[in-house]
């Protein structure tokens, strides 16, 4: 016997209408983001709200986190969202010679045994530690970054001039560090 087998759309259409909004909204938080200077989420949320479009903290910070969104610095200094393709977001660690790094807040740094301890500027430090890790030091077992501090693990029996000239490679030498 031959049975009619009914298909509806309607579960797939409220599916795909959910997509389309949520897509949607994560297109207008790109849009706000690259094109104003947004400091919190209570900023994106007023920022989207005046585009007409609400939603709950919660649902906001998934969205963050799902366009990986960062905190990070504009060039005038403000604490601000960036997004990957932003030039800010990730800076690429190009081979440099002695003396030519970027200004990356590096302020100073200290070793005591098996560690090393560098100052930066507040919001520097996990940039600078990524750049550090990207190096793969022979001496540096891994980093450790806060806001303005960055921790070095070292390999016991380093060489402290090595790595002194390894991270001139990436950190400028400021008049009065203590490097």
């Amino acid at each position: 016997m031959y049975t009619k087998k009914v298909v509806t759309l309607q579960p797939i259409l409220n599916n795909y209408a959910i997509m389309t909004a949520r897509q949607s909204r994560l297109d207008i938080i790109k849009a706000i983001i690259q094109t104003q200077e947004i400091g919190s989420q209570e900023e994106l949320a007023q920022a989207l709200s005046k585009q007409g479009v609400n939603m709950t903290q919660a649902t906001l910070s998934r969205d963050l986190k799902l366009l990986k969104v960062i905190k990070g610095f504009s060039p005038k200094g403000r604490s601000i969202y960036m997004l990957p393709e932003n030039p800010y977001y990730r800076r690429v660690r190009e081979h440099r010679q002695e003396g030519t790094a970027i200004q990356n807040g590096f302020m100073s740094v200290r070793f005591s045994g098996q560690l090393a301890v560098i100052k930066c500027r507040p919001g520097y430090a996990s940039g600078l530690a990524s750049d550090i890790d990207n190096a793969h030091f022979h001496e540096v077992i891994g980093t450790i970054a806060g806001d303005d501090t960055i921790f070095l693990a070292l390999e016991e029996g380093y060489n402290k001039e090595t790595l002194e000239a390894n991270l001139r490679t990436i950190v400028p030498v400021y008049p009065g560090s203590q490097m």
